[in-house]
């Protein structure tokens, strides 16, 4: 093997992660940060001595702070997939997707982005991740006239109501049974969803 086959791998003082390890420590300890802080609460400092490495490590990974922050705190997963399934049910299935199976994950996630929404970069990306989980399929699906505007405002109700919940436990939407909610926010969803002409 010669100098230049040899794998990369960076020096590392005791008790530190391998190199090959050290991208998904820094990952795991700025999704807990920026989940329990405000974007601004967190520094690059801060992370690298939550994931055990040098704060060099982190820019060299991931560019700066906010492309981590960008990179870590993702609604994608929890939006992919949001507006499959029967038209005629779809409001019940998308709130039951979003407040129970991946509720937790995409409220906490919602929260710190929402935090740093005065970033012209984090609301670029929630437009985005929204246009293209939320407003382009579901307007693809559905029938009657104004469907890419109902898609829109499907995207809108779902972004209010994980607005809401981002807030304390006991205030708004989130002090309120998830039965309670689901029946009547699928209701206004469904509204939209269904062809107003039939």
């Amino acid at each position: 093997m010669t100098e230049t086959d040899a794998p990369t791998t960076v020096r590392r003082g005791p008790g530190r992660p391998p190199s090959t390890h050290a991208q998904e420590a820094i990952r795991v300890a700025a999704r807990r940060l920026f989940s329990a802080k405000s974007y601004g609460g967190v520094s690059v400092r801060e992370v690298a001595a939550a994931a055990g490495v040098d704060p060099s490590l982190v820019i060299r990974h991931f560019g700066s702070k906010e492309a981590l922050f960008l990179q870590t705190m993702t609604v994608d997963e929890s939006f992919r997939g949001l507006v499959e399934g029967p038209l005629e049910e779809l409001g019940r299935l998308i709130l039951e997707r979003l407040l129970t199976v991946r509720g937790g994950a995409a409220v906490s996630t919602y929260a710190a982005l929402i935090g740093a929404i005065d970033r012209p970069e984090v609301r670029s990306y929630l437009e985005a991740s929204a246009d293209r989980h939320v407003v382009r399929p579901l307007a693809e699906r559905l029938t009657g006239p104004d469907r890419h505007l109902r898609a829109r405002l499907v995207a809108t109700q779902v972004n209010g109501l994980l607005f809401d919940l981002r807030g304390r436990p006991d205030a708004g939407l989130a002090g309120r049974p998830t039965a309670e909610v689901l029946q009547v926010y699928a209701r206004a969803l469904q509204a939209l969803i269904d062809d107003p002409t039939a």
